[in-house]
């Protein structure tokens, strides 16, 4: 969907906009009120399928709400779960109230993470509800980040979620079966475990002008796809110098990034690779970061890393 559509494309930011009104998540002045408190908005339809809304005359509703719509009667949603979603979202501006998108149209759910990057309006709902159930949530600009005086204000946005499911938590390190494979002029030791691979990549050796990845242990998880996004742990040195640039591990939190907002050698070497994998990758300046010096990395460096795929989705 955030392929298809413009502003589902938006729709995280929208979400994490609408948290970053000021620095408690609790305290933007959205209110989270539960059953009957959709503003007026009517929803048919049955749940798996594209819902219909409609909105009550008059001006928009200013104050953010919720209501579950349908229960559910599978299991029940917690904070820090990453809620598994089909969604239809819709500008409530007063005039032609007009659809901005809907996963059932595009047919991919999407995933988003209970946790305080998104509304508080948000993070309760998603509480009341279970998988199978569907949750009608007002977002208006009481919980949206503020704006320039400049900038005309948003209208007031009306999503429809209905629940697939949850996604399983990410792994903490990859786990498979080592291959055996190795990059030549690179050592990578995996000590086992949750534990950190160390990268060595003092060489004399040439680096190749090409992109080289190898599998080192191979997971049993689906094949990442292009349009996915990762959760992954890695480091990052240069080709022959043996220097460090950046490292997931050492900050102690995994790293998630859209795998189509990376650089080239990443985007090509992890596409197909499956969750739960460990690579080594040499990745030529062309598809790194050419002639553009980076903090650390001089320009025309060759790359070096070595990931775990924790998850992707």
């Amino acid at each position: 969907m955030r392929r298809a559509m413009a502003v589902l494309a938006a729709v995280p930011l929208i979400l994490f906009a609408a948290a970053c009104g000021s620095d408690d998540g609790a305290s933007t002045g959205a209110t989270a009120t539960g059953a009957g408190a959709g503003a007026g908005v009517k929803v048919t339809g049955d749940v798996g399928g594209k819902p219909t809304v409609t909105f009550p005359a008059g001006t928009p509703a200013s104050k953010s709400s919720y209501e579950v719509i349908q229960p559910g009667t599978g299991d029940g949603i917690k904070a820090g779960d990453r809620v598994i979603v089909n969604l239809t979202v819709y500008n409530w501006d007063g005039k032609g109230n007009a659809v901005q998108g809907s996963s059932y149209d595009t047919k991919k759910p999407e995933t988003i993470a209970v946790d305080q990057q998104i509304p508080q309006v948000l993070q309760e709902g998603f509480t009341k509800v279970k998988h199978g159930g569907r949750l009608l949530a007002v977002l208006a600009n009481d919980s949206m980040a503020q704006q320039p005086a400049t900038q005309p204000a948003e209208p007031t946005k009306v999503f429809v979620f209905d629940i697939v499911g949850t996604q399983p938590p990410p792994l903490k390190a990859a786990t498979g079966k080592e291959t055996g494979e190795s990059l030549k002029g690179v050592k990578v030791v995996s000590p086992g475990g949750d534990k950190a691979p160390t990268l060595t990549t003092k060489t004399d050796e040439k680096p190749s002008d090409k992109l080289v990845v190898k599998t080192l242990i191979e997971g049993t998880g689906p094949k990442v796809e292009a349009s996915q996004t990762l959760t992954v742990h890695y480091t990052g040195k240069l080709w022959g110098s043996d220097k460090q640039f950046d490292s997931s591990w050492e900050r102690g939190q995994p790293a998630e990034f859209p795998l189509s907002g990376v650089i080239k050698g990443w985007q090509q070497g992890l596409a197909g690779v499956p969750v739960g994998s460990r690579v080594v990758m040499s990745i030529p300046p062309d598809l790194g970061y050419g002639d553009q010096a980076q903090q650390g990395i001089p320009a025309k460096s060759t790359l070096v890393f070595v990931v775990d795929i924790l998850g992707a989705s």
